[in-house]
């Protein structure tokens, strides 16, 4: 069968899979029948899970890397490599004693010291890793197994923020790996999860292969959402890099490969009446469409643009343009996502108005745009990205706006998000992502909803009112609390418009109907517990 893939040439991320020595070397493969082979909504452009927040990165690092605590099915962080951990009665000292048997890929023992430096470089750059390390005062090092957290003051979510789901997760490398600059890709992948990348059977832009780790100790709980015993059950899974839908849906039927993340939606009752095939929502939160203003630059600087964009946008037809059956899609105004526990209506007047073009070109003009490109990264490679980003540019256009289409894969827009420069310089406007709800649903966790400036997440949205009320949702002592704050930071919010949603909807995910054990959860995608049989 011909397969259409996309082979980068050059980038970090292929020198690096070139490079890296800590990557085992090929072996001789497995039988079809332990082998799942799989597609997922995009390339792999980068191997650093810290380094980005891309979902197919994040994969990646669940594959080869292990966590500290993890959700369990019910969304409660769990200890996971952590054996032993208590706090102190002033609730401000955290101790945590690692469980025996614990190696990385290369034979050698995790120590508390990987486990401080990886929670140090993961801090640098998550959000709520961020919260939680302004109130940080020390991490020691106790003894090879042990280690601290030391906080000024009490914080009643560091265990929910070590075990987050959503990107980025606190993934634990080696003190080596994790003492790189944390706005520089590691290239070495010496992992301490239950899985090995294999370095010469794996193709960049093509293919990606991960071997089961012999030697992996998983926990003795059941598998429990991301939390109990991550029991590998396959010897190999290959991720491959398949373009074209429709490729990839006639791999699927025809038993080429075992797993397709995203089938595209207008095939999804044909996919239904196939009895060799599954269709499951792993993710029932959802996922919310999500569109990325660059504070930093015209004309998204000024707080007038931003509110055109709230003005101008149709989520009806961005959810219309890619999700055919409207079972699985519909239009959301709340800051926290739909179906969330902080869900609300404050200040959506913008949302049950829109699309209002002609407030939006006042809007737009009042802001002194003087006619420049908005520059708007267009992730061909992922239907709703791509045609995302073609209607943002005609709406756009309607009101007057001059809107350049910058068009590369995902990997591409991955590597050009973080650069912040202006647009004219490699930088750029506009870029479109998504996360799930239950990310939306929490004003700390999710990266994207801090308003930090430039030690932010793409973007770098800045607001002071909005940090000091996440702040305070943290410090809430009860849930109707915290929905109290949620109202005062969703009123602010959407007055300085820290980004502009287009849609909120479900993704079944396809599968052979040989396979077994898939877990739902959200944010990643766990190749563990899974078999065929």
């Amino acid at each position: 069968m011909t397969t259409r893939r996309n082979v980068m040439k050059g980038g970090l991320a292929a020198a690096a899979l070139a490079g890296a020595p800590g990557i085992v070397k090929a072996q001789t493969a497995p039988t079809r029948a332990r082998t799942l082979r799989a597609v997922i909504h995009g390339d792999i452009g980068s191997f650093d899970p810290i380094w980005t927040t891309a979902n197919v990165t994040s994969y990646h690092g669940g594959m080869i890397y292990d966590t500290l605590f993890s959700a369990d099915k019910d969304m409660v962080a769990k200890p996971q490599m952590v054996g032993k951990h208590g706090v102190s009665d002033d609730q401000k000292t955290y101790t945590f004693e690692l469980r025996d048997g614990l190696k990385f890929s290369d034979g050698s023992a995790v120590t508390a010291a990987d486990c401080v430096a990886s929670v140090r470089r993961w801090a640098a750059r998550d959000g709520f890793g961020q919260h939680l390390f302004a109130r940080v005062t020390d991490t020691p090092v106790v003894d090879d197994k042990t280690f601290r957290i030391v906080l000024r003051e009490p914080y009643g979510m560091v265990y929910d923020a070590l075990g987050k789901l959503g990107t980025n997760i606190c993934y634990v490398m080696r003190k080596k790996e994790a003492e790189t600059d944390p706005m520089q890709q590691v290239t070495e992948y010496i992992g301490s999860g239950p899985f090995t990348m294999n370095r010469d059977a794996s193709k960049q832009g093509a293919q990606y292969v991960y071997d089961r780790r012999a030697d992996y100790v998983p926990r003795s709980e059941p598998v429990s959402g991301s939390a109990g015993g991550k029991v590998v059950k396959l010897d190999r899974v290959v991720i491959d890099n398949i373009r074209d839908e429709q490729t990839a849906v006639a791999a699927l039927q025809s038993g080429e490969i075992d797993f397709l993340e995203s089938p595209p939606f207008d095939l999804l009752d044909q996919l239904e009446t196939n009895r060799d095939l599954k269709l499951e929502v792993l993710n029932q939160t959802g996922n919310v469409g999500w569109m990325r203003l660059n504070f930093l630059h015209p004309p998204f600087n000024n707080v007038k643009a931003r509110q055109a964009m709230l003005n101008l946008i149709d989520q009806r037809q961005f959810m219309q343009a890619t999700f055919a059956n409207p079972k699985y899609a519909r239009t959301c105004g709340s800051l926290f996502g739909c179906g969330t526990p902080m869900e609300n209506d404050t200040n959506t007047d913008w949302f049950k108005g829109a699309p209002n073009l002609a407030k939006a070109r006042q809007l737009l003009q009042e802001s002194g745009y003087d006619g420049r490109p908005i520059v708007i990264l267009q992730a061909t490679s992922i239907p709703f990205m791509n045609n995302s980003a073609q209607l943002i540019a005609q709406a756009l256009r309607q009101i007057g706006a001059n809107a350049q289409l910058a068009a590369s894969d995902w990997g591409g827009v991955v590597q050009r998000r973080s650069n912040r420069g202006a647009p004219d310089a490699g930088g750029w406007n506009v870029f479109i992502t998504w996360a799930t709800g239950s990310s939306f649903g929490n004003p700390v966790a999710l990266a994207g909803h801090a308003a930090t400036g430039e030690r932010g997440w793409f973007g770098w949205p800045s607001d002071e009112a909005h940090e000091r009320m996440r702040n305070e949702w943290a410090a809430a002592p009860t849930p109707e609390a915290r929905v109290a704050v949620a109202r005062r930071l969703q009123d602010n919010a959407w007055n300085f418009v820290p980004h502009v949603y287009l849609g909120q909807w479900v993704q079944p995910a396809a599968y052979r109907a040989n396979v077994r054990g898939v877990i739902t959860i959200p944010e990643l995608l766990p190749f563990w517990n899974i078999e065929k049989v």
